[in-house]
């Protein structure tokens, strides 16, 4: 049957709420009509609004706050700083059938500081990124990356929390008005990426820019690749290197850029050949938002090397807060 716990010192517990487990942190709340089971683990200053169920192997940070109507299941792990919204939706097994329990269910994972919207589903085993943002509705099929914001159904990146996007069309740089006398380009947040404007020479036989080596080109490079022919929705890159410059121009199309050096970001449109973009080792880039004719050219100042990628975005910031060789002073 059933019983209650006495609350641990610290702990609010409503009249009506019924918590099973001695392991909740100091400052935390629990409100009416939730239901809290033995083996659950509540960090501190954590906010269970009415109407919350909370199985046996959920663990939760400090400071989360679950609203009223959510049911968190067995495997669901929330890290620090998360907000679940109301009635958002968690599973854990991915084909269920009545009365047949498997012998561990699937994982699901909310890492520190996402949000997630009112009236969400979370299919089970997903995990969403630090930082992250779910929309309202959105219907999450696929891990999140860090920091993204997606919504619909299937979920699908719209953008990036807490990152400004680089206002060019101000300085004249589009396609629409490149060659016409165009301002200098804006200065970027993120430390040791840059923006460059290419010449543009336009005759009687079509037009033409160009980047010379010192010039424009700061490193020689000794590779390069093309990324066309990408599906509008999907991202690419999310990595960084550990000592390769990269420099990238759109050629035809337009995509969106996201830069980050472990303490900001920027976000920049690429849709232009007068306009290149210097990403230097140790900056987390992503590529998304591709226009159905996007060509983008990379130049890289190293051949490939499998061992100069940092692909995981928690060893990215590992590898910075360390001062790895390469990385923004």
């Amino acid at each position: 049957m059933s019983h209650s716990v006495t609350a641990p010192d610290g702990v609010s517990v409503h009249p009506m709420a019924l918590l099973e487990t001695p392991h909740v942190g100091a400052g935390s709340r629990i409100w009416a009509f939730a239901h809290v089971l033995p083996g659950a683990r509540i960090g501190r200053d954590a906010n269970i609004c009415d109407h919350v169920f909370i199985e046996n192997d959920v663990v939760l940070g400090d400071r989360v706050t679950v609203k009223s109507g959510v049911q968190l299941w067995d495997g669901v792990r929330i890290e620090d700083d998360v907000f679940v919204g109301p009635n958002v939706t968690f599973s854990n097994d991915p084909f269920p059938r009545s009365k047949q329990r498997p012998e561990r269910f699937v994982q699901t994972r909310v890492r520190a500081g996402a949000s997630i919207g009112s009236g969400a589903t979370i299919r089970p085993g997903v995990t969403i990124g630090p930082g992250a943002l779910v929309s309202d509705g959105a219907v999450v099929t696929r891990d999140v990356p860090p920091n993204a914001i997606v919504a619909g159904n299937p979920a699908y990146i719209t953008g990036y929390a807490d990152t400004p996007e680089v206002p060019l069309h101000g300085a004249g740089i589009t396609a629409s008005q490149a060659g016409q006398g165009a301002q200098a380009v804006p200065e970027l947040h993120v430390r040791g990426a840059r923006l460059h404007r290419m010449p543009k020479i336009v005759d009687l036989r079509g037009a033409l820019s160009f980047g010379e080596t010192g010039a424009h080109l700061p490193f020689t490079p000794e590779r390069f690749f093309m990324v066309y022919d990408v599906p509008s929705r999907e991202v690419r890159g999310e990595h960084a290197h550990r000592a390769c410059h990269q420099f990238l121009v759109c050629v035809k199309g337009s995509l969106g850029i996201v830069l980050d050096d472990g303490e900001r970001r920027d976000q920049i449109t690429l849709d232009s050949p007068q306009l290149g973009l210097h990403i230097p080792p140790m900056v987390w880039g992503i590529q998304y938002q591709f226009s159905p004719d996007a060509v983008l050219l990379v130049l890289a100042s190293h051949r490939y090397e499998a061992e100069d990628y940092i692909r995981n975005y928690d060893d990215f910031l590992a590898a910075v807060r360390a001062g790895q060789p390469g990385s923004p002073a």
